[in-house]
């Protein structure tokens, strides 16, 4: 299972898991799966599909982009430690029960 835990002041209370073959969307429209009410994320941000190995994230059009360690990415393969963030809320990949 991967956990994405909120890793700044605002975001201290997210935490979201991921199965290995989910897909979920991040956002804050009330039907995103992960709801993000917070400044700088789009209605529908990305989209976070789960495996064993990984995690891929797909920025959906968002207005302010998906950044994975600091960089801006269209899409990408997260692992354990990386720092995905979403508008101003940064979220901590870990990985679980290896």
């Amino acid at each position: 299972m991967w956990i994405l835990q909120g890793s700044s002041a605002d975001a201290e209370a997210l935490t979201f898991r991921l199965r290995p073959g989910a897909v979920k969307t991040v956002g804050r429209a009330p039907r995103a799966d992960f709801v993000v009410d917070a400044a700088l994320v789009s209605r529908l941000h990305c989209r976070l599909s789960a495996t064993d190995d990984t995690v891929e994230v797909v920025d959906l059009s968002s207005t302010n982009g998906v950044f994975v360690n600091d960089k801006r990415v269209k899409k990408a393969n997260l692992a354990a430690g990386d720092r995905l963030r979403i508008g101003r809320v940064e979220l901590r990949i870990e990985r679980k029960g290896v």
